[in-house]
């Protein structure tokens, strides 16, 4: 009885091993059949990424097939400016760091999301599927950013539809017009065209919402960026048309700096000039010492101008403002070389005045001499000459005529401006105080002119 109770009691734990075994295998049967709840979607990816873009499923050497497998493959693009570094205006072209992106659809890309729960793959090498073979046609210079990784990834949706998002920095030339400078708005370019495929095979086209994106903390020292335009441009060469894209980007010059450093300085440069004009005529030294310091400064500061900027064959807005300064402070400097001349002429003329006065005095002196010593020879003689009046002063006329004569004259008309100037006895005196009002006058009328022609221009271009 013992040895079979021993028996069955082995049996029975053979029977709840056995019974382990099939709950574990169970269970693993359980586990594969319900593997998609529970599996690793990260491994899941990867099989995906080696089935759709495998050697033998996918030629990335063949372009995506457009809308119903004809026609070109659409890519739309847009991008968001993140940083415009510099502004040249003497290199006529300006640096910028975007945000470019691409979308296209490629149908043999499409995958199974497992009911929503992939929203997409995410690749980081460009060199695994078709990519679209877009320039930058007004490029001088360009980088990648590779810190701390490559700044690029590829994302392929469920769909079949492709993203490629990049960091560039690029150096774009921007022909300016400077005819306003420094109250002008240039407009600076990013074109973006095909360079291998044809219209009949690849087609730009912007993004439909928010095809260009400027980051809000964008600041430029001395521009701002005013709007930006979205066009087309697509071109036409010996080799077919190719797709292009072009946003146009206004930047309105910051005019303050300019007012500080340039138009202040040189209008007091102006101003100081003017002294002269009050200091006296005979202070040789301190006036040629003044007008030749102002002169040579404004010629400085005309030339670190023109250093700024590049050599252009029109006037610009800044020319005309050194050139009619240095021409008033130039003036300034001549009118004291004219009240030197008046003086010294003034001084000559005074001399032959009192010469003539020494003369005539000499002469009234010997003529009265000579006529004294006439008299004295008739009255030697003894003959003595009556003479009667000409004019009867009988009943106070002539003639008899009782009625006095009337004279009537008039007073000559009196100039002011003669009156004020008789002040002043010299003609060296005169031009100093006529040029006292005359330069500010006239530069006042320049200001006026200047500014409301320069503004008045820039409003229009500005609407425009």
């Amino acid at each position: 009885m013992d040895r079979m109770k021993e028996t069955m009691s082995m049996g029975g734990a053979g029977v709840g091993v056995s019974v382990g075994r099939l709950f574990v295998l169970l269970l693993a049967v359980l586990a594969a059949l319900c593997g998609p709840v529970s599996a690793n979607f990260r491994e899941r990816e990867k099989q995906i990424i080696d089935e759709i873009i495998g050697p033998g499923n996918y030629d990335k050497r063949i372009r995506p097939a457009g809308a119903n497998d004809t026609g070109p493959a659409v890519v739309h693009i847009n991008i968001m400016i993140r940083n415009v570094q510099t502004i040249s205006d003497v290199k006529m072209e300006y640096s910028i760091q975007i945000t470019f992106r691409e979308q296209w659809t490629d149908q043999r890309l499409t995958f199974d999301n497992m009911q929503g729960r992939i929203q997409y793959l995410t690749l980081t090498e460009t060199d695994m599927v078709w990519m679209p073979d877009l320039f930058f046609k007004n490029e001088k210079e360009g980088h990648f950013h590779n810190i701390i990784l490559p700044n690029l990834y590829i994302r392929i949706y469920p769909d079949g539809g492709v993203l490629y998002s990049i960091r560039i920095s690029l150096t774009l030339s921007c022909p300016m017009d400077l005819k306003l400078f420094p109250l002008d708005r240039q407009q600076c370019q990013l074109l973006m065209a095909s360079y291998g495929w044809t219209t009949e095979d690849l087609v730009f086209l912007w993004k439909d919402v928010e095809p260009v994106q400027v980051t809000k903390n964008l600041h430029l020292p001395r521009f701002t960026l005013e709007k930006f335009i979205t066009d087309y441009c697509n071109s036409k060469t010996n080799t077919g048309e190719y797709s292009c894209l072009r946003v146009d980007l206004v930047f309105k010059r910051e005019f303050s700096y300019y007012l500080i450093q340039y138009y202040i300085p040189c209008c007091m440069l102006v101003i100081v000039s003017w002294v002269s004009f009050w200091l006296d005529q005979n202070a040789v030294p301190a006036r040629v010492s003044l007008g030749v310091t102002t002169l040579l400064t404004m010629s400085t500061q005309t030339s670190s101008i023109n250093n700024t900027l590049p050599p252009v064959s029109y006037t610009k807005a800044i020319d005309v403002w050194t050139g009619v300064c240095l021409t008033f402070v130039f003036g300034a400097l001549l009118e004291f070389a004219l009240v030197n001349y008046a003086s010294r002429s003034d001084k000559h003329r005074e001399k032959l005045k009192e010469k003539l006065k020494e003369h005539k005095k000499q002469w009234e002196m010997e003529h009265a001499a000579a006529l004294e010593a006439a008299l004295q020879e008739a009255g030697e003689d003894g003959h003595t000459f009556g003479m009667k009046p000409l004019v009867s002063r009988h009943n106070g006329g002539m003639g008899g005529d009782k009625r006095p004569c009337e004279i009537h004259l008039t007073a000559p008309r009196q100039n002011c401006c003669r009156t004020w100037l008789s002040k002043f006895p010299t003609r060296s005196k005169r031009i100093d105080v006529i040029s006292r009002i005359t330069f500010p006058i006239v530069f006042a009328f320049f200001n006026m002119a200047y500014w409301s022609t320069y503004l008045f221009t820039e409003e229009e271009e500005g609407k425009e």
